[in-house]
Parts: structure tokens; sequence; C-alpha cells
């Protein structure tokens, strides 16, 4: 994916830490398309985050005793104000 950027180049200083997790999200992107991508996805929260955590938790007696829980306080509520 190709960024449109300014033509005219800037310096900046950071730290090594901060250098080698940029040079290790980059692979063929400049480093102004890394920087670039990760303060649009501050920026534009989408849940991207949560779909990559999907399926990571096993179910369990307890889980599914929270699940059921849940689903019965949410119809009740759901019941009250709507």
């Amino acid at each position: 994916m190709y960024i449109h950027m300014n033509t005219m180049a800037k310096t900046i200083m950071v730290s090594n830490e901060a250098y080698e997790e940029l040079k290790s999200r980059k692979a063929e992107r400049s480093f102004s398309e890394v920087i670039m991508n990760m303060l649009n996805a501050k920026k534009n929260k989408t849940g991207n985050g949560l779909k990559s955590c999907l399926g990571l938790l096993k179910k369990d007696k307890e889980s599914e005793e929270i699940e059921k829980s849940l689903k019965e306080e949410w119809k009740k509520w759901n019941k009250k104000y709507v």
C-alpha cells in the first residue's frame, strides 16, 4: 500500500528500542507507512484488536455459567428498558 507523503523529509531521533520495534513491523513498507498506520489505528478504533483474540479462550464449565448468567441478566434489562 502506497501512502502519498510530502517529499520533504524530516529527521527524528528515537530510542534503539523504538527503532527496533518499528523495524520489526516494517517488512516491505517504509517507516513513514508504518508510523502512519499505527497512528491511524489509534485514531480509528474499530475493534480489530478484539477480533484477533476471538477463539483464544477455551470454554469450560465456569465460563459457560458466566455466559448463561449474563444472557439472563441481559434479557431482564432488555425487557425493563426497551
